[in-house]
């Protein structure tokens, strides 16, 4: 089975019924809502569907649209706006990042690893030789790999845009021989693959590499630093790139350059204090050494130490695993020899020079200042456990997954006292260009274990009978996610065509429903969740979604347990307490199930 092989005959994401959507939407924002708000909902929802209502015409629109011709899924114009549609700043907002495990080895031999790692596997992907993911018995969508390399998200006015192969505008793969290289503000263009398509070998690559630290030895001036650009709210750049542009006919080949390279690598010229400062850096870390646009980005600190930046609008996590599992579970040397690699030389190097006016200066030095600032407004925390893994969890009879989520909750109530609005990620990539679908965590039967484990009268039977019903129908409500059986997508893609043809359908106002408690309350996230399990990396890690949510990316495996949290400052204390509950939390649920 080649890599696109199984992509025409995997089933379609499937388009709930109008209905069931509406049904279960009220039945996944009921616990967060008082019977006020509920009534309330209620009420707009039955508006919403009634045979005039506004919600039948949307939803057969949407039939209308995933029945088309070359369409392949409901979702196909739902995603572009999610992702490439918000318009504040990315970087620290929406990419994520990996910690790599270490491995020992020096800065440049353990970046030139990477790069010939990831040579390798664009090799295979160019041929085709990566099998498809299967899960379960199910392919699963490979797709996301064409934006692996030499993707770039440009920014637009309105919305941004992907630059990428396998595109009508640059069919077929990639043919770029150069990846991007930072250092000290620096931008350098490297060649990693000869003028034949021959990669370079990895000393090659290592003299490469010390050859943009000698010339990049230097540190670039604060204000030349285009990089910090990418920092900056979308419309903004997109003024900024138009300025650029303009400002000197040779800044467009500089523009190529980076949008076409192969990926980036960030060198940093500091070792991290320690894993906490490592993880952040690996996020928002910046003095012009990003390219935050760019789909992926290696980084690599001075002690070798590295990890990996990723631009989330045509990746989600599980394709960077597999991208990522593959580099690091073979030794450099071996990708190297199965590449074909050979010794050409000293790889063909140049700098990548910006022309910038007063004005253009001006905004690079806001920017870098701005992020600066952005970033200091963060608080982030990371919490490791030795002695609980996914298989202790099963030890006890229970989904590892729904473990976790339910001692979340507890956390959080004893942390803020209330629970909130919860996000957790469903990966769906068994459909035809699947991606995720939104799952909501706080259940009733969440409810009542919160509530069992804070009644002072209830017994260690009780408690236990109420955890089992939470997790089990944490994993029901996951499988349903899985097949597509979720409200909140649906739903959303509903408003969004009566914001782009309400006109022309005759929805000339957005549906009240979507001002309602349930709505609004149901998706406004007090904790933002996300998982990545791989023995490959330490952390993953993202930003908070909303100036009072704590985003909780974790990394479970069968005998270990690490978190990332971020919140704004604001925030910082509670997030704190939360992780000191949860904590307790793992070992109160522990003993109550072993018991």
């Amino acid at each position: 089975m080649t890599t696109f092989s199984q992509e025409a005959g995997l089933p379609r994401v499937p388009l709930p019924t109008l209905e069931a959507s509406c049904e279960r939407f009220l039945a996944w924002c009921e616990p967060l809502l008082t019977a006020d708000e509920l009534a309330a909902t209620e009420a707009e929802v039955a508006a919403f569907l009634r045979p005039d209502g506004p919600g039948r015409v949307l939803h057969a629109a949407l039939e209308e649209y995933d029945a088309a011709e070359g369409v392949h899924s409901w979702l196909d114009t739902f995603w572009p706006y999610r992702y490439l549609g918000r318009r504040d700043r990315i970087a620290l907002n929406a990419n994520f990042f990996f910690l790599f495990k270490d491995t020992g080895r020096p800065q440049v031999e353990r970046a030139a690893g990477l790069i010939a790692g990831a040579v390798d596997y664009k090799r295979q992907l160019d041929q085709e030789l990566i099998p498809p993911v299967v899960q379960r018995g199910q392919p699963q969508s490979m797709e996301q790999n064409k934006y692996l390399f030499s993707a770039t998200r440009i920014p637009g006015a309105e919305q941004d845009t992907v630059r990428s192969p396998y595109t009508d505008q640059w069919p077929g793969p990639s043919r770029a021989r150069h990846i991007v290289v930072f250092f000290r503000g620096g931008m350098f263009r490297l060649d990693v693959l000869g003028a034949d398509g021959v990669p370079h070998s990895l000393e090659d690559l290592e003299a490469g590499l010390h050859a943009v630290m000698k010339a990049g030895a230097e540190p670039a001036a604060a204000d030349t630093s285009v990089g910090h650009l990418t920092t900056m709210a979308r419309a903004q750049w997109a003024a900024a790139r138009q300025s650029l542009l303009a400002c000197q006919p040779r800044n467009a080949d500089a523009l190529d350059d980076i949008e076409t390279a192969l990926f980036c690598v960030c060198l940093e010229d500091f070792a991290p204090a320690d894993t906490q400062e490592a993880c952040d850096q690996l996020l928002y870390g910046d003095r012009g050494n990003r390219w935050f646009d760019k789909a992926v980005s290696f980084i690599v600190f001075a002690d070798g130490r590295a990890g990996i930046n990723v631009e989330h609008c045509e990746l989600d996590g599980t394709t960077i695993l597999s991208f990522t599992d593959a580099l690091l579970t073979t030794p450099a040397e071996e990708h190297s020899r199965r590449s074909g690699a050979r010794s050409q030389g000293l790889p063909a190097l140049k700098p990548i020079v910006f022309e910038l006016d007063d004005s253009l200066r001006a905004q690079v030095r806001s920017a870098a200042e701005a992020f600066a600032a952005y970033g200091d407004n963060t608080a982030t925390h990371i919490v490791s456990f030795d002695d609980f893994g996914s298989s202790t969890a099963k030890a006890l009879g229970v989904s590892p997954d729904a473990f976790v989520q339910v001692a979340y909750q507890l956390a959080h109530q004893r942390a803020k006292g209330h629970l909130g609005a919860t996000y957790e990620s469903i990966a769906t990539r068994q459909y035809r260009r699947g991606r995720t679908e939104a799952m909501r965590v706080v259940t009733p039967e969440m409810h009542e274990f919160v509530a069992a484990m804070t009644d002072p009268a209830a017994d260690a039977a009780t408690r236990r009978t109420a955890f089992r019903a939470a997790a089990q129908k944490h994993v029901t409500r996951a499988k349903e996610c899985q097949l597509g059986e979720a409200p909140e997508q649906h739903l959303w893609e509903l408003e969004l065509i009566q914001r782009r043809r309400g006109a022309e359908l005759g929805v000339t106002e957005q549906p009240a429903l979507y001002r309602t408690p349930g709505w609004l309350t149901m998706r406004d996230d007090y904790l933002s969740t996300s998982s990545a399990p791989s023995a490959n990396i330490q952390y993953f890690g993202f930003g908070a979604t909303s100036d009072r949510c704590i985003g909780v990316a974790y990394v479970l495996l069968p005998e270990r347990f690490n978190l990332y949290l971020s919140t704004p400052l604001g925030v910082a204390d509670q997030m704190r307490v939360f992780a000191d509950r949860l904590r307790e939390a793992i070992g109160e649920l522990r003993e109550l199930l072993a018991d």
